[in-house]
């Protein structure tokens, strides 16, 4: 579509194959929008096409109920290197005739394989003696054959004992996973994988470090990688979440405030604001002293975001793909918010003259904690 960046299109329920040139020359837009935190990522692709154009029937019928699983498959190759920008399945189709003989305009919306998990309710289904990780895998191998892996980090709860309770399966498969997240203080996503055909499923913590992306530069002439970057400080999205331990000898609960300083979550900014809210969590202290202690760690994960940051890049400048669930580096915005930022979304718009991509930011302060970023 454009020099520089090709764009390949999988199609096809189940397994994707390439999609026919018929489709591809009818294609004239791709958003993509990928998320970092337990979102869901999705897509959206636009054709023009004429009224009685055969890939009418065949979307109409990949957005309803005769295909259930049709999957769509974006992979963008910049100067050689290959990343695939969603792995997910078609949702909802539109079309919107076209004026004054003019080309109709058919688009098809979607999301991240997390939506096949969306389909059934699976109420009432048994675990006995299974701690929540290992439910989380039950439920994540019936997806095998999409594709998804699973890639999971053991909580802290332990298995319940099957005199005491046994607990039971509620609502389909991703509200259930993502209210076991949400109990141990985790996160659920999809992550598709460096690998054709296939996504990780992650259940685990939001962690936010790793390897930096390339700086993003503004402000710096013929330096500059963005085209736009601004910043804004707001403590009021900053909270203490105040837990509380069952006291066994006394009987009386006992608060303990979360600080947001945790060992996955790394300070980013070196001076954090002091978070105006205090915010008791319920029901922490019917759990035991290390759970509740995680359930309050990821509440602070989620309520640390006291400076937020957005903008746009151009694909072929910064030479390649901006990653949603990843540090990146910023140069030339000011002492207060140089350095490293977490790269909370990333909005692909894939046009056949331009590939820009827009970006949301965020981090705990202000002041950068290192003392360069890697261009």
């Amino acid at each position: 579509m454009i020099k520089g960046i090709n764009l390949t299109m999988m199609i096809g329920p189940g397994v994707p194959l390439p999609a026919p040139r018929l489709v591809l020359d009818a294609l004239q837009s791709v958003r993509v929008i990928s998320e970092s935190g337990d979102a869901q990522s999705g897509f959206d692709l636009n054709f023009s096409i004429e009224k009685n154009s055969p890939l009418i029937s065949l979307f109409m019928l990949a957005g309803g109920s005769a295909i259930p699983f049709f999957r769509v498959r974006l992979i963008a190759t910049i100067n050689g290197r290959a990343e695939t920008l969603i792995d997910g399945v078609a949702t909802q189709t539109q079309i919107a005739s076209g004026s004054g003989g003019g080309p109709a305009t058919l688009s098809v919306q979607g999301k991240d394989l997390s939506a096949a998990m969306d389909v059934l309710p699976f109420d009432g289904l048994p675990y006995p003696a299974m701690p929540p990780v290992a439910r989380v895998l039950l439920i994540l191998a019936k997806y095998a054959f999409l594709g998804v892996l699973p890639k999971t980090i053991p909580s802290l709860e332990e298995p319940p004992i099957p005199t005491d309770r046994i607990p039971r399966h509620e609502g389909s498969d991703l509200r259930y996973v993502r209210a076991l997240a949400e109990e141990a203080g985790y996160i659920f996503r999809m992550e598709p994988g460096p690998a054709p055909g296939t996504s990780f499923a992650y259940w685990g913590p939001e962690i936010r470090f790793g390897t930096p992306q390339p700086a993003l530069t503004i402000d710096s002439g013929h330096a500059n990688t963005v085209e736009s970057l601004s910043f804004r400080f707001d403590k009021e999205g900053t909270e203490i979440p105040l837990v509380f331990i069952h006291n066994r000898l006394t009987g009386v609960p006992i608060p303990i405030p979360i600080p947001a300083d945790i060992p996955f979550l790394p300070p980013l900014g070196a001076v954090p604001p002091i978070p105006p809210k205090v915010v008791p969590l319920d029901n922490t202290a019917q759990l035991s002293p290390v759970q509740a202690l995680v359930r309050g760690f990821g509440y602070a994960a989620r309520h640390s975001k006291a400076v937020q940051g957005s903008g746009t890049l151009d694909v072929l400048r910064y030479g390649r793909l901006l990653r949603a669930g990843a540090p990146v580096g910023v140069r030339g915005a000011g002492y207060a918010f140089d350095g490293l930022h977490y790269v909370e979304r990333v909005t692909s718009n894939l046009a056949r003259e331009s590939f820009k991509q827009e970006f949301s930011l965020t981090r705990n302060g202000l002041f950068p904690t290192v003392a360069s970023v890697a261009a």
